[in-house]
């Protein structure tokens, strides 16, 4: 008999936390059976082991960076838009790190939700994009230009990797104007 309270839902949440918390790495069965007060085989009442855990994860994560970047970009256009975005997208990052983590690898051919997770986060970027008149190969060109951009920023920032004193919010803010040069001089070679 599963123990009350424990859920799918519970253990993506909590798988969560411990992401969040204590790293990726920490992300195991064990931890999760631990926070939730089960014991191991009683989580595979509810999952089918870590690698379903962290696919459970790696969609809720996604959903929630594209809600985040949806609402950072409704009703805005343009150069507003992309600094929303931009800020939003690191605000996420910066709160759920291990959460983060998980969205970084793209879904596989087969796992139709986490693609209509990834899709969503895409969307909001190809609209906000609309305002640069990028379009087809050049929205998705520019679209993984700025995920490089972002992704790269926000890793070193999370790891500890800007050490210099310089304000680190400073140095976002003219990575985000760079960006908005570059996409506003985008074209396809």
């Amino acid at each position: 008999m599963a123990r009350a309270g424990v859920t799918v839902e519970r253990v993506v949440s909590t798988a969560g936390d411990i992401a969040d918390e204590e790293g990726v790495t920490a992300l195991t069965m064990s931890a999760v059976a631990q926070r939730l007060g089960v014991s191991v085989p009683g989580l595979y009442k509810h999952v089918d082991g870590l690698p379903d855990v962290n696919r459970m994860l790696a969609v809720r994560a996604t959903n929630e960076l594209a809600d985040a970047l949806s609402a950072s970009v409704m009703g805005l256009a343009g150069d507003a838009a992309l600094q929303s975005l931009c800020r939003a997208y690191r605000e996420y990052a910066k709160q759920h790190p291990g959460r983060y983590a998980a969205t970084v690898t793209a879904p596989t051919a087969v796992d139709v939700e986490h693609q209509a997770a990834a899709n969503r986060a895409v969307t909001a970027v190809l609209a906000m994009f609309s305002s640069y008149q990028l379009t087809a190969d050049d929205a998705i060109d520019a679209a993984r230009y700025l995920r490089s951009v972002l992704h790269g920023f926000v890793t070193l920032e999370l790891a500890g990797g800007f050490g210099l004193p310089q304000d680190v919010d400073a140095s976002f803010d003219q990575a985000v104007v760079a960006t908005k040069h570059a996409l506003r001089s985008w074209q396809r070679q």
